[in-house]
């Protein structure tokens, strides 16, 4: 954290301070640590943070890592100061860390085609039974209620969050931004309620804004599978390899399952690990989509069937087990590019999924609100995102990643925080420890 702070501290001391200079008891720069503090070592409340940072031990530690704190803040400070501010410049700096690693070329060795592999995908944040900002999206629940009924329709109101993050082929996920759907009022009865493909347009745009010449290779599920997005990704010259499901896109499969056959070349059979695996591909299949089908792009596919052996837990039998999987992919295939695009960056589309559990099961307390106010529950999210790359980049750094390995994640981050507790830390030797250089390494 010490490394990287000196980013996020120059791009949050941009953030106008709306409070009163006069009364400032703490500089927003303080707060926004604390902030982050609070979910790096995985307090799971504003309650529990509060408890635990302010306890003297743990302070007098802290302000050895990090002078800027002088004195800790209450947490319900940080949340006034949330609801007021610009909370996207949270993310803005949370970006520019990612673009300095990028300078860095600290993920050089993890990519794909000299692309940047990014997931996206969605998940409900938080889901709850009143409507206390007309931002939350909304869904009716219970049974279907008569047009002739009384009775008035029951509604649940949610948080729902695009995410996107880079997922590498050692299983590192970088969290990268986010994109809330909102509720948006005013506009007519039909658009008013916000949905993942229209947030994929805006979270693409915003992306391409953050990195306009940075490779990328997308890496989406099968509700992605259809024109526009797949041709927003031409005209922004990323790559994409998407989850082609068996009931969309029907011109292409008709395309598929009469040209397999006649292509025995386009054909690869190889060991991955375990698996069997048996790939088919199909290349160039035009594919006309928009009204009249008058637009149209060139698509490839490839699908890969597999099998491997598992011992069965109830009959302690060898079973054998088949899966199938197949791709639309933006370039066209081959043998020395198949194993390459399909095991090693599509299929690890599952990171992001598994990222989201991490966050939302295990310490980074995903589906608390934190703040009945969408800008400060926004605000915490953001500092959530953040907290969790930091811990991602200490977990497969080469100092830290025994640690994380002997012990698991939370125990690591467990013993350090119960480290920072007690009165071991010799202040003389921290100074020397900080003021040596310090570079990035990761496994």
């Amino acid at each position: 954290m010490r490394r990287m702070l000196p980013v996020l501290l120059k791009r949050l001391r941009k953030i106008p301070d709306p409070r009163n200079p006069k009364k400032l008891k703490h500089q927003l720069t303080v707060l926004m640590l604390y902030g982050l503090l609070a979910f790096v070592f995985q307090y799971g409340s504003r309650r529990a943070a509060n408890a635990e940072l302010t306890r003297p031990m743990f302070e007098q530690n802290l302000r050895l890592l990090f002078p800027q704190l002088e004195r800790l803040p209450h947490a319900d400070t940080l949340f006034r100061l949330l609801a007021r501010i610009d909370v996207s410049a949270i993310e803005q700096a949370h970006l520019d860390l990612v673009k300095q690693l990028i300078r860095n070329k600290t993920f050089a060795r993890y990519l794909i085609n000299n692309c940047y592999p990014v997931g996206i995908d969605g998940t409900q944040k938080i889901a709850f039974s009143t409507l206390w900002d007309e931002h939350l999206l909304q869904r009716r629940i219970g049974p279907k209620v008569d047009a002739d009924s009384e009775d008035e329709p029951s509604y649940q109101y949610y948080v729902y969050v695009l995410e996107a993050s880079l997922c590498f082929r050692n299983g590192m996920v970088i969290p990268l931004m986010s994109e809330f759907l909102e509720y948006a009022p005013g506009d007519g009865e039909q658009r008013k309620q916000d949905c993942e493909t229209k947030a994929f347009h805006r979270l693409a745009a915003r992306i391409k804004t953050a990195f306009p010449r940075l490779p990328v290779m997308l890496l989406l599920d099968g509700l992605y599978a259809n024109g526009p997005i797949m041709e927003r990704c031409r005209d922004y010259h990323w790559d994409f390899m998407i989850v082609l499901k068996d009931g969309s896109l029907p011109s292409v499969w008709e395309e598929v399952r009469s040209l397999g056959h006649e292509q025995p070349d386009n054909r690869l059979q190889l060991r991955w690990g375990e698996r069997e695996q048996h790939f088919q591909w199909v290349n160039a299949i035009r594919y006309a989509y928009g009204p009249n089908a008058k637009k149209s792009l060139e698509v490839h596919v490839v699908t890969c069937r597999e099998h491997w052996q598992v011992v069965d837990p109830q009959t302690a039998e060898i079973v054998t087990q088949e899966s199938r999987h197949v791709w639309l992919s933006s370039r066209p295939l081959s043998r020395l590019n198949v194993h390459t695009r399909c095991n090693l960056s599509a299929r690890y589309r599952w990171g992001i999924e598994g990222a989201f559990l991490v966050e939302k099961h295990q310490g980074y307390a995903y589906e608390h609100a934190f703040a009945k106010q969408w800008n400060a529950m926004k605000g915490y999210h953001f500092l959530m995102r953040l907290a969790h790359l930091i811990n991602t980049l200490a977990r497969f750094s080469k100092e830290l990643a025994g640690l994380f390995a002997q012990l698991g994640v939370q125990a690591a981050i467990g013993l350090i925080r119960t480290t920072l507790t007690g009165p071991w830390i010799d202040p003389v030797e921290m100074e020397q420890r900080l003021n040596r250089p310090f570079r990035l390494r990761l496994r």
